[in-house]
């Protein structure tokens, strides 16, 4: 068994899919692949990702609306525009610093 591959994107990075035209915070990173089979094999196969790298979970959103998408490393880029993410729940579980990157708020109850 291989060890899993560091991430290259941190949790609060806005990303883009490296195909297909979205764009998202990612709010969660899985070491390895960790959705079901039935997702996984939903995919084409000529385009379908390793299982052995990093997948991440995004608030993604594309020209229509927005939605959670969980993208395998190998198909992500960093996104360098400084667009606002318009996810709604990218307000619940991030705040925007002064240099226009987002942190995780802190949620603990007092």
């Amino acid at each position: 068994m291989t060890e899993p591959r560091i991430a290259k994107f941190c949790i609060g990075q806005v990303v883009k899919h490296r195909i297909f035209p979205f764009r998202g915070v990612i709010f969660d990173i899985d070491p390895t692949f960790n959705n079901t089979e039935e997702w996984w094999l939903s995919i084409p196969a000529e385009v379908r990702p390793h299982k052995d790298q990093p997948f991440y979970h995004l608030f993604a959103e594309n020209a229509e609306t927005e939605y959670v998408a969980y993208v395998s490393e190998q198909n992500l880029l960093a996104d360098h525009s400084s667009d606002p993410i318009r996810h709604p729940q990218v307000r619940e579980m991030f705040v925007k610093d002064r240099s226009g990157a987002y942190r995780p708020r802190d949620l603990r109850v007092n």
